[in-house]
């Protein structure tokens, strides 16, 4: 039986010495939710369908990301990626590419009970659930809708399918759920899933966001250790590499808590990611201010190696952080909901 020689991949390199192998793919920039840190309540205007890439082009995309330019892993996301129709398929079609990548998800897990198992047997090898809180009024006043428990029935859905370990991903908001750092830790050990706790970034479709007003890691560390004994094992750290969260072993237990400084202690040199947007535009960073247009060339008849040029270039021009400590820092134009976590 022959085997199909495949090109050797081009590095996503940028002029930091940085190599992108992440690629975050935004499925849509729906969500069912409207929390306070991302969208108002009203909502947004959604892209038309038209803008939107089809299932076809984004595996013709990942798979070249994958194939010609090092993509390992793809993590999908939204606004809420569980709203794109067809999921399933489309993660089993990323699973049966000739370089096939580990395929994540990030989703705020209504819905997920009934889908964690199809989506597991799709391919799926891991996933990250958003929750806030364990109250549901808070959980009401910071989503504006009340589907606490369909989290948590997600949450143990995904379990039950086997995407261990299942990652807990919570924003504390002060004088709102700030209160709740130990209350969720001690639920996360309980219930057998990795808590990681991230800093609130300046990515709401209002511009709200302020520094001054945001809890940070060190303030979220001294809540946990008011209780609770941490400590960075240097296994952990020296396996961490370009993953954002810090880990933490909490003493007397086999398990972590992740706390993921963003802000107040950015990761920036070891980034390996980049982004795709749901209509087909090519991101650097989350606080990017420009974008590749790929969508157009997709759509026009370009060559795959025509776009991994485009790709290359994109990523070549990275800037070497974020930029949020800067004076001149503006908010993208795009929340995080359109641009996908």
């Amino acid at each position: 039986m022959s085997s199909v020689l495949l090109p050797t991949p081009r590095p996503l390199a940028d002029r930091h010495g940085r190599v992108a192998t992440d690629l975050r793919v935004s499925l849509t920039d729906r969500c069912n939710l409207r929390c306070t840190y991302c969208m108002p309540a009203e909502g947004l205007e959604w892209l038309p369908n038209d803008e939107v890439l089809t299932d076809r082009e984004f595996l013709r995309l990942i798979g070249i990301g994958t194939s010609l330019l090092g993509i390992r892993t793809v993590r999908l996301t939204g606004g809420e990626p569980l709203l794109r129709k067809g999921l399933e398929r489309l993660v089993a079609g990323i699973a049966a590419l000739p370089t096939r990548p580990r395929i994540a998800l990030t989703t705020n897990g209504i819905g997920l009970a009934r889908r964690a198992q199809a989506l597991a047997d799709a391919g799926l090898d891991r996933i990250n659930i958003s929750l806030d809180t364990l109250d549901p009024e808070t959980f009401h006043r910071l989503s504006r809708r009340r589907r606490l428990d369909d989290v948590l029935a997600g949450i143990a859905a995904a379990q039950q399918a086997g995407l261990q370990p299942v990652k807990i991903n919570t924003v504390l908001m002060r004088g709102i759920n700030d209160h709740e750092a130990l209350p969720l830790l001690r639920w996360a050990i309980d219930q057998g899933v990795q808590l990681r706790f991230i800093e609130q970034m300046p990515l709401d479709a209002q511009h709200g966001w302020n520094r001054q007003t945001m809890i940070t890691a060190g303030e979220i560390l001294e809540q946990l250790s008011a209780e609770f004994s941490l400590a960075e094992d240097p296994q952990d750290r020296a396996a961490r590499g370009s993953a954002p969260a810090e880990l933490f072993r909490i003493a007397g237990t086999d398990h972590r808590v992740g706390v993921i400084a963003a802000v107040s202690q950015p990761f920036c040199g070891a980034c390996d990611r980049v982004r795709l947007t749901s209509d087909g535009q090519l991101r650097n960073c989350l606080f990017a201010r420009t974008e590749q247009d790929l969508r157009t060339p997709l759509r026009s008849g370009a060559t795959d190696e025509q776009i991994a040029d485009q790709w290359v270039s994109a990523v070549a021009v990275k800037l070497p952080g974020h930029g949020i400590d800067d004076p001149s820092f503006l908010q993208p134009d795009r929340p995080m909901s359109a641009i996908g976590g």
